[in-house]
């Protein structure tokens, strides 16, 4: 699924609350340790990894693309 961004980037563990792959910082913050979230198919365990449109995070056989614009209300994953 894409999940637009208002800026330019955003921080890993804010895009997974915002995609709704995770409930709240603190399970971000947990999960992205243990090395179970991909950013571009690589493990990456920094919280503050800054995301840009285009990549592709993913967790537990679930996937959210970075993307630009506006989104029409039923493409919101919430």
């Amino acid at each position: 699924m894409d999940v637009p961004i208002k800026d330019e980037s955003i921080r890993l563990g804010q895009f997974l609350k915002l995609a709704n792959l995770v409930d709240n910082g603190a399970d971000a913050k947990a999960i992205i340790a243990e090395g179970r979230v991909t950013v571009d198919g690589e493990v990456e365990t920094r919280r503050g990894r800054q995301l840009v449109a285009g990549n592709v995070v993913a967790l537990a056989g679930q996937s959210a693309t970075v993307s630009t614009g506006e989104a029409a209300e039923d493409d919101l994953p919430w």
